[in-house]
């Protein structure tokens, strides 16, 4: 199961993910992505994995489709940091571009 919800908060929009992300629920982080990127003025879009415990390969697929869109991440396990690590590797390899990532402290008081 993976809950999404969306968070603004003035200068961010934050899609925070909980749970596993898998097959069945990537189409649903994509939708969720859409609308929310449609619905963003000038926020940074922020994808929050704190919470999720599980990602297969489909739900690693999404995460560099959304990288690619210009998604900042945010992350405190070691399985998501290196997840977020080696995309950001594959993504840089293929594209040549900065990858940008949010400050895990960022909106934590």
């Amino acid at each position: 199961m993976l809950k999404i919800s969306v968070i603004d908060r003035g200068t961010e929009r934050r899609l925070v993910l909980e749970g596993k992300l898998i097959a069945p629920w990537v189409a649903e982080l994509r939708t969720v992505w859409g609308i929310a990127n449609g619905q963003n003025g000038k926020s940074a879009l922020v994808i929050d994995l704190r919470n999720v415990t599980f990602i297969s390969q489909e739900g690693e697929n999404i995460l560099l489709e959304l990288m690619k869109e210009g998604a900042k991440f945010c992350c405190s396990s070691v399985l998501t940091k290196h997840v977020i690590q080696e995309l950001a590797r594959r993504h840089k390899r293929n594209s040549g571009e900065q990858i940008k990532c949010a400050r895990e402290d960022q909106g934590q008081k």
